[in-house]
This record gives structure tokens, C-alpha cells and sequence, in this order.
């Protein structure tokens, strides 16, 4: 048994040209239901106090009024409530992992460049930083694992964990690449960066290594950041992926039987709706 959350408002935004485009959840919905997955609405609703366990009273501000300056990042009318039921889907993954079955959020915007009061790289709420954030602070989990398999570094997720208690970062990410960041590990975040042009031998080794820190660390649920940008064809990154390694990826991370859920986060390439299936094969298994 598996859930898959969505929301067909998440897709009422976009600039021409952006590559964080409606396309990303819609096709890919139509995907996994013709694959047979049932897509269902979030069943946790977002409020303010969540997103106010790790963002700050001005970044909410920020993004309500369009005060913050992210050249990547525009305000669009409404944006803040698009952002609310982004994490919404967030918290009912969570929920549902927690409660034993996995799930996948099919949501926009992605959030792991977000910050304590920074908006950055298509994000605007940090989703799987306040979904981990209120299963700690709720005392529902007291050890929890982010896996961030994005192409980019999950700046804002290690930025706003760094010496967080009970809470390991593991990101595996293209060096160089925007934002720049994760060249190195500190205290509870462990970096795997990956030079452009890694395939995917060399990609499920570190991978590998990613999951060995995780079950040393023995949380109680794993949280994947789910990035598609390491596909081979992604037009904003250099790693080399195949349609094939995304169930292997997913698969992997299942075989460590720990309850777990995934976000969407980056991914560029028309073949989205593929790689987020194959994925889903091997997560859900």
C-alpha cells in the first residue's frame, strides 16, 4: 500500500521560459494514474505555525507581499497560498509514512533552497524542513533521516538542521553547481558531491554510502528530497542518469525498511512523468 498527494491549484502559476513549470506535476499526475496510482488531495491542511517552525515571521511576510529579491524566485499573485498547500501535501506524506505506508508529495513549488528567511531557487517554504521539523518537535519521532538526491545541494534544508538534534542531513548533489554549497560535511549534514558527467555506476556507489551513514545513524523514518535534475537529458545539469536508475534509486532506499516518504523537488526534462514512476516503482516497491 502507497499514497500519492497532489493538488491540481499547485499548477496555477508560471512565467514563459521557467523551467519550474506547471508541466512537472500535471503530466506527471496523468502518468502515474495511467500506471494505476490513485492521487489523492492532501489530508493535512498547512498553517501558518507549521511554516513558522522553521521560517521566520518576516520570511512569511516576504512571501505574502513580494518583498524578498530572488531573480530565480518571482512573486506571483497568491503565490503564498500555492506554497500552503505545496507543504500541506508535505505534512500528509509525513503522516502517512509515519503512520507505517510510504507516500510521495506531487507538489510545486519544491522548497529545500529555502532558508529561515531566505527565499531561493524556485523555493519558498522549506516543505520536507517543516514536515521533519514538526515530527521532531512533536516528539512523534526522535531520529529522522533527510536524503536529498536533487542535483543541487540542499542549501536551506542543511542550513536551517545544521547541529540539529535527532535530525541527519545526507545529500548527494553536482559540484560545481548552483548555489555552490556542499563541497564538505559538517557536524550532522554529510555531503556526497558528485563532479558533472557521473553516471550512474559511480552515482549508486555514493549513493550507497549515503544510506550506510543513514542506517548508522538509526532514525525512525527517512525523508527524501526528490530531485529528477540528475537525469542525462535534464537541461539545467551535467550528471548522467538513466530512466532505468530511478527505480533503482527508489528501490534502495526501500530496501532499508525504514518507513519513509518523498517530496518533488527539482527536475527539468520532459521526461519527468517517466523518472518519477520508476522512482515510485522501487520507493513504494
Amino acid at each position: 500500500m502507497s499514497r500519492v498527494f497532489s493538488d491540481p491549484s499547485v499548477c496555477g502559476y508560471q512565467t514563459p521560459g521557467h523551467p519550474e513549470a506547471p508541466f512537472r506535476v500535471e503530466k506527471s499526475r496523468e502518468r502515474l494514474e495511467a500506471a494505476g496510482h490513485r492521487v489523492e488531495a492532501p489530508d493535512v491542511a498547512a498553517t501558518e505555525q507549521d511554516v513558522l517552525l522553521v521560517h521566520s515571521e518576516g520570511h512569511v511576510k516576504s512571501v505574502r507581499d513580494g518583498s524578498y529579491h530572488d531573480i530565480d524566485t518571482p512573486h506571483y499573485p497568491g503565490i503564498e497560498k500555492i506554497a500552503m498547500t505545496s507543504l500541506s501535501g508535505a505534512l500528509s506524506a509525513a503522516a502517512s509514512a509515519f503512520a507505517g505506508t510510504p507516500a510521495f508529495s506531487l507538489m510545486r513549488p519544491p522548497g529545500h533552497h529555502a532558508a529561515k528567511a531566505r527565499v531561493a531557487g524556485f523555493c519558498y517554504f522549506n516543505n520536507i524542513a517543516v514536515a521533519c521539523e514538526g515530527l521532531l518537535r512533536s516528539k512523534k519521532a526522535a531520529r529522522v533521516a533527510i536524503l536529498d538526491v536533487d542535483v543541487h545541494h540542499g542549501d536551506g534544508t542543511e542550513a536551517i538542521f545544521t547541529g540539529r538534534e535527532g535530525l541527519l542531513f545526507c545529500s548527494l548533489h553536482q559540484v560545481p553547481l548552483y548555489p555552490g554549497t556542499g563541497q564538505r560535511s559538517r557536524d550532522n549534514c554529510v555531503n556526497f558531491p558528485l563532479p558533472p558527467g557521473t553516471g550512474e555506476k559511480d552515482y549508486l556507489h555514493s549513493l550507497e554510502q549515503a544510506i550506510k551513514t543513514l542506517l548508522d545513524f538509526k532514525p525512525e523514518l527517512v525523508a527524501v528530497s526528490a530531485g529528477f535534475d540528475t537525469y542525462k537529458e535534464c537541461p539545467i545539469a551535467q550528471l548522467r542518469l538513466e530512466k532505468a536508475t530511478y527505480r533503482k534509486i527508489g528501490r534502495m532506499i526501500a530496501d532499508t525498511k525504514l518507513r519513509r516518504f518523498a517530496l518533488l523537488e527539482g527536475g527539468y526534462a520532459d521526461d519527468m512523468p517517466v523518472l518519477i514512476k520508476n522512482f515510485l516503482d522501487g520507493f513504494f516497491g
